[in-house]
């Protein structure tokens, strides 16, 4: 069952749900707002001939500020990471979902390949991957809305948190966007 705005906004005001910094504006009938962080780590290509998922990524990105009165460019087929300025803290009995903005949908924005999924117990801004399947680049804004998190509830409260030791979590409590770690894998 998805939380409508009602009781997303009760899940706050008890602590259970934690979105920091919030604009009361920024519910909405089944999902809150979250804005693009002015940090953003976009990908060095020429620095590799390819991927190998065994080893750290770090090195194939570079961090990149958005001026406050500028923007980014992303380019046809481009893909950066980029954060939300929003911290975000899910409880045990509840899931997220971050999805894209339908206007910016329509413009060719893609704010996640996969990583849609919030599970309870995370802690921290959550990483976009940003990409523009559009012909024309388009360009972005430090602190616009970004996407949109709506929250679910589960059967039962997970027994085992992200961020719990036995998981193995790699992105708990991350402040800003973060490279891929699956190389921990190995």
């Amino acid at each position: 069952m998805v939380l409508s705005d009602r009781t997303i906004k009760e899940q706050i005001s008890k602590g259970r749900i934690v979105i920091d910094p919030l604009d009361e504006q920024d519910i909405q009938p089944a999902s809150v707002d979250v804005r693009l962080d002015h940090r953003v780590l976009v990908f060095r290509n020429a620095r590799r001939p390819y991927i190998d998922l065994r080893d750290r990524t770090d090195d194939l990105t570079e961090l990149v500020e958005i001026e406050e009165d500028g923007g980014l460019t992303l380019h046809p087929g481009e893909f950066v990471l980029a954060g939300t300025v929003e911290h975000i803290e899910v409880p045990d009995d509840l899931v997220a979902r971050l999805e894209g903005k339908s206007s910016l949908g329509r413009v060719g924005l893609v704010i996640h390949s996969t990583a849609g999924y919030v599970d309870p117990g995370w802690k921290g801004r959550l990483t976009l991957e940003l990409t523009n399947i559009a012909r024309l680049p388009i360009v972005l804004y430090r602190g616009m809305k970004i996407g949109q998190i709506s929250f679910l509830n589960l059967t039962t409260p997970a027994e085992r948190l992200y961020g719990s030791t036995s998981l193995g979590s790699k992105y708990q409590g991350q402040t800003g966007p973060t490279a891929s770690r699956y190389y921990k894998n190995f």
